[in-house]
């Protein structure tokens, strides 16, 4: 028997009720109308970073360093990335000139931003040429349909509209496949593989069988070990030790699986078997683990730098991280978080395990949490006394907001060596290729202050200021320092 609850509004109710209605709709028209309006903005900067290039070298031209430039002005006025901000740019171009009746539909509020996220995500496989019909036929359903309701009527709008097969276009879309890596929360990460549906498909597959193989080891492992427990029991003249549950008729069934395994193992330890009868991992966990066992550790079959059976050159390469971690971390004794340079922090257990097992992919800075003293440094190619100096202060990229790893950047002269820089700390900081370009080809201009403060001054004159990352890495007293020169006012070589 059920009873109807009725909820009763009184006039006041339905009064504060139509107000808040009021108050959503008005602030929603006034929200649509403010992100037009910046992508309006931001295709502006598109066409003028056009008629830049337009004026400039090929090289400009091919590299985009005019919209490069452009974007890093609007970044430090946002306080985001230039790669974000360029990212926006290119989203309004196209919003703008590929899509103007569905941005004015949004402005008026006859669609909201999920209704043009759909249009323009399922539009883009369009030819130019086509999109005027797409976007026409679209607003008519997304007016009056919600946007998971139209996304699957506009799929199939788009395969129809199409001037070219499923088939060709996959042979163009196949040029598109990357590895994507996007950080979460908790020192874990997303590892994103954009592949054909069939080789995706076919992985999964095969990992899931992998670790299908693993789950069967390892109920035949804890069958063995329970026979092998039996049998010593009765050697030792107490019978066969009882399976435990089996006495109960529930749990004898749930176990009668592991009391008839068709396949023991033979000539394994019992250490081996302990480990295998233990592993709790689920089958998501499995996969992953055996994901990245095999992309670390294993060579490549498609490498043509293969002579013969050999891993050839692409399998002597190991991955190679920039990881910075506080000493007494590394021993124990603190439990802080160790530094993925250009990542995310990561656990300390994991930072521990590195220092003790990894030699020459892991390029270790350890550094005395008091002070900053650095305790011990790998070596490298370059000039090992500057370039770790370098690496240990800057970092990463000094690029402002970019953390693209020291590793993975240029050292640039500030100063340029052409006119009269010199190679010295105070005259170098490394800079990704982007904003090492970025420095070339445009008016920004980079100038390096006291204690490797990078100050950049913008073609409107603008100022920004990257400061070395905190807590910053030292070095141990060596004979320049001891005669009383700072780390900071010369190089340490």
């Amino acid at each position: 028997m059920h009873s109807t609850v009725e909820i009763s509004n009184s006039d006041g109710d339905n009064a504060e009720l139509a107000e808040i209605v009021a108050d959503v709709e008005r602030t929603r028209m006034l929200d649509a109308q403010v992100q037009v309006s910046r992508i309006r903005a931001l295709a502006r900067a598109a066409d003028l970073a056009e008629k830049q290039a337009a004026r400039s070298s090929a090289k400009v031209r091919e590299q985009e360093i005019a919209l490069r430039s452009i974007a890093a002005e609007l970044a430090g006025v946002l306080r985001l990335t230039d790669r974000s901000v360029q990212r926006q740019i290119d989203d309004a171009r196209e919003l703008v000139h590929d899509y103007p009746a569905t941005l004015d539909a949004w402005e008026s509020g006859r669609i909201n931003r999920s209704h043009v996220r759909v249009i323009t995500d399922l539009g883009i496989i369009l030819p130019a040429e086509t999109r005027s019909e797409y976007e026409r036929v679209a607003l008519e359903l997304c007016e009056s349909e919600t946007p998971n309701r139209v996304r699957e009527h506009l799929a199939v709008l788009v395969e129809r509209m199409h001037p070219r097969t499923l088939g060709e276009r996959h042979r163009d879309a196949r040029l598109q496949r990357k590895i994507c890596l996007r950080p979460l929360r908790d020192g874990m990460s997303e590892l994103i593989a954009v592949l054909p549906t069939l080789l995706a498909d076919g992985i999964y597959d095969r990992l899931t069988q992998q670790a299908h193989l693993l789950t069967d080891h390892r109920e035949q492992a804890t069958y063995e070990r329970r026979q092998r427990e039996r049998e010593a029991a009765a050697d030792a003249g107490a019978g066969c030790a009882e399976i435990p549950g089996a006495a109960a008729g529930g749990a004898a069934g749930a176990d009668a699986g592991l009391n008839a395994a068709p396949r023991p193992l033979l000539n394994v330890d019992d250490g081996a078997l302990a480990v295998a009868a233990t592993d709790a991992r689920t089958m998501d966990q499995l996969r992953a683990d055996l994901f990245a066992d095999m992309l670390l550790t294993s060579a490549a079959g498609a490498d043509p730098t293969r002579s013969d059976d050999g891993p050839g050159l692409l399998g002597a390469l190991r991955a190679k991280v920039q990881v910075v971690v506080s000493a007494l971390t590394l021993l124990g004794t603190d439990d802080g978080p160790a530094s993925l340079i250009g990542r995310a922090p990561i656990d300390p257990d994991t930072a521990r395990e590195l220092a003790e097992t990894t030699g020459s992919p892991l390029e270790r800075i350890l550094t005395e949490p008091v002070s900053g003293t650095v305790l011990q440094v790998d070596t490298y190619q370059r000039p090992a006394r500057m370039d770790r100096y370098l690496r240990g202060r800057d970092q990463r990229c000094r690029g402002f907001g970019c953390t693209m790893p020291a590793i993975r950047s240029d050292v640039d002269h500030n100063h340029d060596w052409a006119l009269g820089g010199k190679t010295e700390i105070t005259n170098l900081c490394h800079l990704c290729r982007r904003h090492h370009s970025m420095r070339h080809c445009t008016p920004w201009k980079v100038r390096q202050l006291d204690h490797g403060v990078i100050e950049w001054t913008s073609p409107l004159g603008k100022v920004y200021v990257d400061r070395p990352p905190v807590p910053a890495v030292h070095f141990a007293p060596d004979a320049y320092e001891l005669a009383g020169t700072a780390v900071h006012d010369a190089a340490p070589f």
